[in-house]
């Protein structure tokens, strides 16, 4: 087989099935998919989550995972969000002409063991090649199944409800930004699947009223969207925010606020009060929730505003990301 992509392999000819053959099907291995339909027929239940996404990170490959890692968790991890349970997966790659094909069978290799780690199958999916530099973007789509009677939801936070953030904030970011600039240092992303952490809170009986994965524009982004949809406002303490002093370091060096950083395996999770120090105790059990938190509280003043007590006694009002949050870290 060749060593890097060429525009063969988006004919649809032999080259098309030696490459479907020869890494897709040999890692995603399993009977739906092996079937080769035009579309996957799943067992399914009454009630779904659906989501989509798409990873075009660079580099491709990273300290603590990589982009196939990256784009199993990020889907699965979506869907845990509304409280479901992760099932099925589909995945459209778009490879440009160049790319190594080593490198594509290692980011294949990742998704598969990173899927059996989360539970899902992928089920599905598509390739294409185009002209470009050997680089490589994912397509996701993914389905869970939800009990007909669990609302997951943003809009469902209460007054005194408790605030728990799962780990250490800016990890990621930090790891993608160091590599593109060529600094040296111990910084690995938190790329992870939080389906135990969730699973145990569910199974726990916690009283959750929301859950967001911290993605994208950081905390204060998630917690501002949170409290513009449940109309209450959010009231986080800097002292009690995780960061590594790696990061700290790494972003106060650069200018970057960890509250504004992006993260691949950290949720928040809005809890009764009543069971706030239950759910922290499940969450600091699970795989990837040792370093949680309780950051704050609901409160129903100055509904949509998100305020921040600061070390030196002072209050900060937080707002979504303006702009660009670079480096593109997804």
């Amino acid at each position: 087989m060749d060593k890097v992509i060429t525009m063969a392999h988006g004919s649809g000819g032999k080259d098309t099935d030696l490459l479907i053959k020869d890494i897709f099907t040999r890692y995603f291995d399993n009977d739906t998919l092996n079937q080769m339909e035009d579309s996957a027929v799943v067992n399914g239940n009454s009630k779904i989550a659906m989501t989509t996404d798409s990873f075009v990170v660079t580099p491709t490959i990273f300290p603590g995972g990589d982009i196939g890692r990256l784009c199993i968790c990020g889907t699965v991890n979506d869907l845990l969000m509304r409280g479901a349970i992760p099932k099925y997966i589909t995945c459209g790659f778009i490879l440009q002409e160049g790319l190594e094909i080593d490198s594509l069978k290692y980011i294949v290799k990742s998704m598969a063991e990173t899927a059996k780690e989360a539970g899902v199958s992928i089920v599905a999916g598509d390739t294409k090649v185009v002209e470009g530099k050997g680089e490589l973007y994912i397509n996701t789509a993914g389905v869970g199944f939800i009990n007909d009677d669990r609302i997951i939801s943003s809009k469902g936070c209460q007054k005194g409800d408790s605030v728990i953030v799962s780990g250490n904030l800016g990890d990621h970011h930090s790891c993608i930004l160091s590599q593109r600039m060529s600094i040296t240092n111990d910084i690995k992303s938190d790329c992870a699947p939080l389906c135990d952490m969730v699973n145990n809170l569910l199974s726990g009986g916690i009283k959750v009223h929301a859950l967001r994965d911290v993605t994208r524009g950081g905390l204060a982004t998630v917690l501002k969207e949170l409290a513009i949809s449940s109309n209450v406002s959010v009231w986080i303490d800097e002292e009690n925010i995780p960061v590594l002093e790696s990061v700290k370091g790494f972003s106060g060096l650069l200018g970057l606020d960890p509250l504004y950083m992006g993260n691949e395996g950290k949720l928040v999770a809005v809890v009764d009060k009543s069971d706030e120090e239950k759910a922290l105790e499940i969450i600091k059990k699970s795989d990837y929730g040792r370093n949680a938190k309780i950051v704050g509280h609901i409160e129903e003043n100055e509904p949509g505003k998100v305020l921040l007590k600061t070390e030196i006694g002072g209050i900060r009002n937080l707002d979504v990301l303006m702009g660009e949050g670079l480096p593109r870290i997804c």
